[in-house]
């Protein structure tokens, strides 16, 4: 059980050197956004990648422009991560965060999110 966390957390520190050093506005090998590519439209993740690597180097002003949901969503994210690691030491917490409640809030955030951030782009 231990080892796919310590496989993540390998996964997860490659990744965070790859995005210190290389900038995804200017590298060719990062992904664009097929919903952006399509629509013109910013779907909820756009910007994530430019917000991961301005954070990385402590530009949280940039970072917050990019993508402030992905920014202020890091602290629940670290949070669900510990919640999985400790699921079967702390069976209640796991269940109290998996509550239909909590997932319909996350769903709606995002929601409103995506409209918001194409509400205020295209009255620019």
């Amino acid at each position: 059980m231990k080892a796919k966390y310590i496989i993540a957390l390998v996964a997860v520190g490659v990744l965070l050197v790859v995005y210190l050093v290389f900038d995804p506005s200017v590298s060719p090998f990062f992904p664009r956004c097929p919903f952006l590519q399509l629509t013109g439209l910013q779907c909820p993740g756009c910007g994530s990648q430019r917000a991961v690597h301005s954070l990385l180097n402590l530009d949280v002003l940039s970072a917050l422009r990019y993508n402030a949901l992905l920014v202020i969503s890091i602290p629940a994210l670290l949070f669900l991560f510990y919640v999985e690691m400790v699921r079967t030491r702390r069976p209640g917490l796991y269940v109290k965060v998996h509550q239909p409640l909590v997932i319909w809030t996350v769903l709606a955030v995002i929601l409103i999110w995506w409209i918001g951030r194409n509400v205020v782009f295209l009255c620019k």
